[in-house]
């Protein structure tokens, strides 16, 4: 008791109220058994534990003020369920319809949304033969609309047949492979835009980019489309991340392509990987029709059937082709005076080589010129960025190297301008088809040099008619006046 009063005489506390004994930072309350204390609001108690510790033991902290009562959001009307009959399209003589196909609601809304009312020639003849299950292959040039065919085959064969009880998450149902990064890119873009009403998942796997965070997409869900490039996709197989064994559609994309860039070996390899040819339906298609092309056709496919698209009706009707013949010293003069006499917003230039198309990106850029290069020697992730802006329309001019260039689909590109005509004839079709696209109109510009012009005529064999050549006016050759520093 002699404790008791002299805590009592220095804190003025009657022997009924609780005690406060501090340790530290930490304040507990005792109090009698006789009288025991009532229980404290939560919120008031909180913040007398938070007291600093000049403040008097016995302080009592301010109420906090009330909340103001939270505001209810609005409930937004739910938008009426998309149906079929939502998508009119009337039949028109010498056009196949969409329509015409048995395809799901789910497939037929994603086509709706992109706004595709009939399907170009390859469309209509590749989807004819592969919703029927048969093994195809096509001849036809990037732009005529290939890769919403085999995507359209593939979603329909993955919603006809249910998916297998077991399996792991990296067991694709469908394997799309592609010769480069960019290619890659755009098809998987353009199955998620097919997709989004299915429920199917779409991955893709390229080199040049973080492994470990295209590895994280297997973490959480399945993989039923996989798009990818040969190297990449054996680098995941062979550590045991993807297995191949339950592919329902192989797709080979630019197959010609993958045998110029030397990827065939890989190919194999992973083709070895997938079940056998009467377990699969197995896609090619290819921009030529070549010995080899056909060689690995017939290895890889069972009876298919054989679509082509002429490849000078693709480029010949939308695209007005014109030649200027030009010394190369004059070639770049030619280039700035084009594109900066000229509003044209979005404008690729093609060269043969890597080097080629860095010092005449940096020429540009040095003279006052929005532009931007694209070749294997940017990095992966650069290289997306930059096509995105160029999409965006903050690069003007973007210069490329034909492996760079191929399966870049962006629309808008008004002007194709070959600095150095293609040494393969195939290329040139290539080049000009990332112009007229959709249905637009768009100009090609190639500059024949005593170096390249020998290339012409073969061009014009491929094409099957007569470029014009012209001398460019002379306002077109003035020089370039050079910048200075400020």
């Amino acid at each position: 008791m002699t404790v008791l009063k002299a805590l009592k005489k220095i804190f003025g506390k009657g022997e009924a109220e609780p005690l406060a004994v501090e340790s530290g930072a930490t304040r507990t309350v005792t109090a009698p058994p006789s009288a025991p204390a009532p229980a404290e609001p939560a919120a008031p108690a909180l913040a007398a534990a938070n007291l600093p510790d000049s403040s008097a033991p016995d302080a009592v902290a301010p109420l906090p003020a009330p909340r103001a009562p939270r505001r209810e959001r609005a409930v937004k009307a739910p938008s009426p369920a998309w149906k079929l009959e939502d998508f009119v399209v009337e039949p028109e003589e010498g056009k196949t319809r969409f329509h015409d196909f048995a395809l799901s609601a789910e497939l037929m809304h994603a086509i709706h949304d992109l706004g595709f009312p009939y399907c170009t020639p390859i469309q209509a003849q590749v989807l004819g033969f592969t919703l029927k299950g048969k093994d195809a292959i096509g001849r036809a040039q990037t732009g005529t609309g290939k890769t919403a065919a085999f995507l359209i085959s593939i979603i329909t064969q993955l919603q006809q047949t249910p998916p297998p009880k077991e399996r792991y998450m990296g067991e694709p149902r469908a394997l799309i492979i592609a010769p480069t990064r960019e290619l890659v890119v755009q098809i998987a873009k353009d199955a998620a835009n097919l997709t989004k009403y299915t429920g199917l998942n779409v991955m893709s796997f390229v080199g040049g980019m973080d492994f470990d965070k295209q590895l994280k997409q297997l973490e959480t869900r399945h993989c039923d489309i996989l798009v990818a490039t040969p190297g990449r996709l054996l680098d995941f197989a062979q550590r045991g991340e993807v297995h191949l064994d339950m592919v329902e559609v192989m797709v080979l994309d630019e197959a010609d392509r993958m045998l110029d860039m030397g990827f065939i070996p890989q190919v194999r390899s992973i083709i070895r990987q997938t079940p056998p040819l009467s377990e699969r339906q197995t896609l090619l298609f290819s921009a030529t029709f070549t010995d080899d092309v056909m060689n690995l056709a017939k290895q890889w496919t069972t009876d298919p059937a054989i679509v082509e698209i002429d490849s000078q009706n693709v480029a010949s009707d939308t695209v007005e082709q014109h030649v200027y013949a030009v010394a190369s010293s004059d070639k770049y003069a030619l280039l700035y005076n084009l594109v900066t006499g000229n509003d044209w917003e979005r404008v690729m230039v093609f060269a043969n080589r890597k080097d080629e198309v860095r010092r005449i990106e940096e020429r540009l850029v040095r003279d006052g010129v929005n532009a931007a290069q694209l070749s294997g020697d940017v990095p992966q992730h650069k290289r997306i960025k930059t096509l995105e802006s160029f999409r965006e329309g903050k690069i003007r001019v973007l210069v490329a190297t034909d492996v760079a260039g191929r399966g870049i689909h962006i629309d808008g590109i008004s002007h194709v301008i070959n600095f150095t005509l293609p040494e393969v004839p195939d290329d040139y079709v290539h080049r000009i088809g990332r112009t007229g696209r959709a249905g637009t109109n768009g100009v090609s510009i190639s500059f024949a040099g005593e170096d390249d012009s020998y290339q012409l005529p073969s061009i014009e064999a491929l094409m099957g008619r007569k470029i014009p050549c012209e001398m460019p006016p002379e306002a077109l050759l003035k020089p370039v006046q050079r910048k200075r520093p400020s």
